[in-house]
């Protein structure tokens, strides 16, 4: 469950966004007073994510809503399922209903997505992580999805820890340069995360006192020789061309984590549908 103020800033938004003015369909085939149920059914399994959010949109356009559902998040649920119910008026129900499936449909496809990665891995000791290739302004829904489904978060954002990546590198003139800077400048609490490609750079960072090497659209191969090298003197992150066929592969070199920007950037909405079964 998600309870903070941008999240409901965010729905607040999304809902002046679509309904703007009025739902001029909706105003025209109704009076208000017209009561009804609707419930949205699941048209593929998929991993529960959201469901709170999804009742506030309602709740949002209008308090009197009766929202209720047998599912929490978390939850997998088959093809057919009934996810959830709503009772109340209809026009409300209508008003509502797209934005709130629009959220409920991205952080669905997300946990989905998440947690075919975190199967993949079962019996290893690889964790999923995301990256902060998410929706803008949805960073909190996407990284709660990504929770729900199994996986971890990676910082929340650029606050949330330093990475050095190949621009910061070629800023500073190197790696250990790089380090350097940081660590003067940083709390001693968080930790230096540093992007490397090749086994040379993995060395480097070694050296420079790197608390996790991320090893960057590196073969299997390498990956392997870079975890000897290191041989548990940091924590190893593996990124880049991470993709479900070769997720298992990349764990068996004996990285601590895989970050996966697909898995919030590029997961597909799940399929979900909301009919009204009562007027």
């Amino acid at each position: 469950m998600i309870r903070n103020i941008r999240v409901w800033r965010l729905i607040e938004q999304a809902l002046d966004e679509d309904v703007g003015p009025g739902d001029d369909t909706t105003l025209a085939i109704l009076n208000g007073s017209e009561s009804g149920i609707a419930e949205t059914i699941a048209k593929e399994d998929m991993i529960i994510a959201g469901m709170d959010i999804f009742a506030q949109v309602f709740k949002c356009v209008d308090s009197e809503l009766c929202f209720s559902s047998q599912f929490s998040d978390g939850h997998a649920v088959k093809t057919g399922d009934i996810v959830a119910r709503i009772e109340g008026s209809m026009s409300s129900i209508l008003i509502a209903e797209r934005t709130a499936l629009n959220f409920f449909q991205r952080m669905c496809g997300i946990a989905t997505l998440t947690r075919r990665y975190v199967d993949a891995l079962a019996g290893t000791q690889t964790k999923i992580l995301d990256t902060r290739k998410t929706l803008p302004c949805h960073r909190d829904l996407d990284k709660y999805a990504v929770r729900v489904g199994g996986g971890t978060n990676h910082r929340f954002g650029l606050f949330g820890g330093a990475m050095i990546k190949d621009n910061h590198i070629t800023a500073a003139g190197g790696i250990s340069e790089a380090v350097r800077m940081v660590a003067q400048t940083i709390p001693p609490t968080l930790k230096i995360e540093v992007e490397v490609k090749n086994l040379d750079e993995v060395s480097e960072a070694l050296s420079a006192g790197a608390d996790i090497i991320m090893l960057d659209h590196m073969s299997c191969s390498d990956m392997k020789t870079a975890v000897d090298l290191i041989d548990g003197r940091a924590l190893i992150e593996a990124s880049g061309n991470v993709t479900l066929a070769n997720v298992t592969e990349t764990a068996a070199t004996g990285v601590d984590f895989i970050s996966v920007g697909a898995i919030t950037h590029s997961a597909p909405a799940a399929d979900l549908s909301l009919n009204i079964i009562e007027s």
